[in-house]
């Protein structure tokens, strides 16, 4: 995805300090993630740094570091835990201390946006925050979202009949090779790298990944369908340390949450125009978008995707695909 947007670490950082009139600055955030600075979640930490600059009086200034200029995710998440990086966006990469965080991103258990949300902003959203919070000493405060993956092929795949042996590249994870190997098609694991050669040279027929990734890898190339699969939502969170939620105040901390809530209403924004300028983008190309039998998909694949989650998420797994 492309924006017109241009923010840098210093812009980031003038912009949340000159977002209110400042009184003397008492705090600095630090705020690193994985994001380049036209991403979506970047333009949104940036905002919730202006946010927070403006409702302290610019006594808490936020520094945004993207690009993993501040280190990689879970060296971040070490370096929140150790004190010595106080915010980052991060996932189910908590499953490493917090083994409910791999709800965050369960093939097929999230219909919708909407239902992701409901479910993120819920009582199961507040177990899988209370756990991490608990064993991670990270507290999350805003969450943003993933565009959904799709599958991606030379021909229309409207229901798992239609992949018939398909061979496509997935990630090194087993909860996804199992699960298309459940739909019926033929997967393996290969690296990011190497997947554009082999669909080009017919090593591979297919693959899926989130349509800024389609576009920006440039499958358009050598793929002429997305298939709307959808089969993997999920969500990510904006989290603080906790050891640096401790130092603030009960009015800093609402502060805080304040300027969560509005960074995550504008990256909802930002995500829905991207998802939409991906689309576009790819039909200029000359791709077709097939939409497909949702609900065969996902009866398809419930048994191997609880096969492969945990049995503390198991019950909710079996829950969110019942509703």
């Amino acid at each position: 995805m492309t924006f017109n947007w241009k923010n840098t670490v210093a812009a980031a950082t003038v912009a949340a300090m000159t977002a209110a009139p400042a009184l003397a600055q008492e705090m600095t955030l630090k705020l690193g993630h994985l994001a380049n600075e036209d991403n979506p979640w970047h333009l949104a930490s940036v905002k919730f740094g202006e946010e927070l600059a403006a409702l302290t009086d610019g006594r808490i200034v936020v520094e945004v570091f993207p690009n993993e200029s501040l280190g990689k995710e879970i060296d971040l998440i070490n370096g929140m835990q150790l004190g010595t990086v106080d915010m980052t966006i991060t996932g189910e990469s908590l499953q490493n201390w917090a083994p409910m965080a791999a709800l965050l991103a369960v093939p097929y258990a999230y219909k919708s946006i909407d239902h992701m949300d409901e479910v993120a902003s819920g009582e199961v959203g507040d177990q899988i925050k209370a756990q991490i919070i608990e064993k991670a000493q990270i507290r999350p405060i805003a969450h943003f979202a993933r565009g959904p993956r799709n599958l991606t092929s030379n021909r229309a795949i409207a229901s798992p009949d239609d992949l018939d042996g398909l061979k496509m590249r997935v990630p090194n994870v087993p909860l996804f090779v199992d699960t298309w190997q459940a739909l019926g098609a033929n997967p393996g694991p290969m690296a990011f790298s190497e997947v554009f050669t082999s669909l080009q040279n017919g090593t591979i027929e297919s693959q899926e990944n989130p349509l800024a990734l389609i576009r920006s890898a440039s499958f358009f190339e050598v793929q002429s369908h997305v298939n709307m699969t959808e089969h993997v939502r999920s969500w990510i969170y904006l989290t603080i340390a906790e050891s640096t939620w401790n130092k603030l105040s009960e009015e800093d901390q609402a502060a805080v949450l304040e300027a969560a809530a509005l960074a995550q209403a504008y990256e909802r924004e930002l995500f829905d125009e991207s998802i939409a300028a991906d689309r576009a983008f790819l039909e200029e190309k000359g791709m077709t978008f097939v939409e497909v039998d949702g609900a065969a998909f996902q009866a398809a694949a419930k048994d191997a995707v609880l096969m492969n989650v945990n049995d503390e998420i198991k019950p909710i797994v079996e829950g969110l695909f019942s509703e």
